[in-house]
């Protein structure tokens, strides 16, 4: 599983080149989103993977995936570790912490959906051309 995690990181590192934020679009699919959006509890880089669409006005995540970052010996590995669909009301979580930021609970299950899941979207953006240089790229944050 950590060639995956690693194969994660370096597709979530080429989408975001150097940007904190980026929005990638590619004509006759949603628009894909890549954020920086923080750290851990236990102080790793989260990094979140969202298509919005929109109701009623509103921003709605269609998926949202976050990624958290770890370091191992030959580069960044990124573990899918939250899910979130607002059109169906879901929020999920892999680790639990407690309020020192210790992680004190994972659910395996979930892990290994999400892994999955990952898997198979990144397979689809490259397949739908958000990884092609002809998607274009809007750079929100540096």
């Amino acid at each position: 599983m950590m060639n995956l995690y690693q194969a994660f990181a370096t597709d979530l590192n080429h989408l975001l080149n150097g940007a904190r934020a980026v929005r990638i679009t590619v004509p006759e699919y949603m628009p894909l989103s890549v954020e920086e959006i923080g750290v851990s509890q236990d102080g790793h880089r989260l990094v979140s993977l969202c298509h919005y669409g929109e109701q009623n006005g509103d921003l709605m995540r269609d998926p949202d995936i976050v990624f958290l970052f770890h370091n191992v010996p030959d580069g960044a590995a990124a573990e899918p570790v939250s899910f979130r669909n607002d059109y169906l009301g879901i929020v999920q979580d892999v680790y639990r912490y407690d309020e020192a930021g210790r992680r004190t609970h994972v659910l395996p299950t979930l892990k290994q959906d999400l892994t999955e899941f990952s898997e198979s979207w990144f397979a689809n953006l490259k397949d739908q051309g958000f990884f092609a240089p002809t998607a274009v790229r809007e750079i929100l944050s540096l």
